[in-house]
């Protein structure tokens, strides 16, 4: 067994309109490259993770090896909501970590463009009088009685219980933190959108849900991400370069909702978020003030205010003071979303977890170019999928 788990390799496509592109060549694009990137090839690889959420069954993970090289590996087809792409990586990291092989592959990918908000879809209406039936029946349906099902109406909730509990988040808040995201995709060529937007451009577009307008909410698009991860012992045996570049794990987390005696049918994002949060900083030593960046989940601007809370970057109720302060500006003490985040970078669901790692790892190498955030030593990747699941990755940057 092993403790020690690195980055040796990372790529993530364009995030965009891919019209021509199928998800198995989106993912072999990623996974070819992220191999270039480590140095290494298909036939070194011991155990592949493959994420795709929307391709109907489809062994992504196969279908990719019949491009890429079929050797015989164990594949794991992996499917955790927005999670799906950490969960990915946090699959090859524990079989590296179990000794069952040196290297691995995490791949994930998604086609989305033209999907819309995913906020639903067509629903059917409901009767006016309803009958237990089954097990999942036997609940009445939440939407428009307790809360909704659909994903802007779940965050917007989410941001709006925020500021009654602890004050402060107004619609310009959450706007302007939309706003900084628009802003910083701007230095990021493979973002999906890499266009700043004013305050009022912002507050003044189509109302999704209150109070996210519809640039404040993630951009679902077609993209792939994949990273190759391999053992501290066999790191050791590679060229200086190869150790030079490679980013440390240290610490990989996955949470579920847990057990509450109150609701247990309304997602709460916020204490599986905490929870691995709290995990992952007692694995990796360290805790919120020894980050030097954050790229986190925020689906829409209302789950970033949150998030600033749960991983613990400002002081519980705190958000919003947090914001105001600057902090999570490119420039700031705690630089969050660099990428342009969710909003703007994009959202192919299945990729995402990865791609947040792929953009902490180019700061932690020193190759983030204009967006690079200088010195940087620790990074943490966070993802949230409804259902519920939460990915938190800390990475830290190779001793020179």
């Amino acid at each position: 067994m092993t403790d020690d788990v690195w980055i040796l390799g990372i790529h993530m496509t364009k995030f965009g309109k891919h019209p021509e592109t199928d998800t198995v060549d989106l993912a072999c694009e990623a996974a070819l490259a992220a191999l270039a990137d480590g140095g290494v090839t298909m036939r070194d690889i011991g155990v592949m993770a493959a994420g795709n959420l929307l391709g109907g069954g489809l062994g992504i993970g196969q279908a990719v090896q019949k491009q890429i090289g079929q050797t015989g590996i164990p594949v794991y087809n992996v499917a955790n909501a927005c999670a799906t792409g950490a969960t990915a990586l946090r699959t090859v990291v524990m079989a590296i970590k179990a000794g069952e092989c040196d290297l691995g592959l995490a791949v994930g990918v998604e086609k989305l463009a033209g999907a819309g908000l995913l906020a639903g879809g067509h629903r059917a209406g409901d009767d006016d009088t309803w009958t237990p039936s089954g097990r999942f029946g036997a609940v009445a349906p939440i939407d428009g009685r307790i809360g909704t099902e659909t994903m802007p109406g779940v965050f917007a909730q989410v941001g709006l219980e925020y500021g009654h509990r602890y004050g402060g988040a107004t619609f310009e808040v959450f706007a302007r933190i939309s706003e900084k995201n628009h802003a910083h995709s701007t230095l990021n060529p493979l973002a999906a959108y890499s266009k700043r937007l004013t305050l009022e451009q912002i507050m003044g577009d189509v109302m999704i849900a209150y109070p996210n307008t519809r640039p404040m909410c993630s951009a679902n698009c077609d993209g792939a991400a994949a990273a190759v991860l391999v053992s501290g012992s066999r790191l050791r045996t590679l060229p200086a370069e190869q150790r030079r570049r490679a980013v440390k794990v240290a610490a990989s987390v996955l949470t579920t909702d847990p057990w509450e005696e109150a609701c247990q049918v309304l997602p709460d994002v916020n204490t599986l978020t905490r929870n691995a949060a709290r995990q992952a900083y007692e694995a990796a030593g360290v805790g919120p003030g020894d980050l030097d960046l954050v790229e986190l989940h925020d689906c829409f601007a209302t789950a970033e205010l949150v998030h600033y809370d749960n991983l613990m970057l400002c002081e519980e109720g705190g958000a919003v003071d947090f914001f105001a302060s600057g902090a999570p500006w490119r420039d700031g003490r705690m630089p969050v979303n660099v990428s342009g985040g969710l909003q703007s970078k994009g959202h192919p669901i299945a990729a995402t977890g990865i791609a947040n790692v792929w953009e902490v790892c180019h700061h932690l190498r020193g190759e983030a170019g204009q967006r690079q955030i200088d010195g940087a030593r620790v990074g943490l990747a966070h993802v949230i999928g409804l259902g519920s699941a939460c990915g938190v990755h800390i990475l830290e940057r190779a001793a020179t």
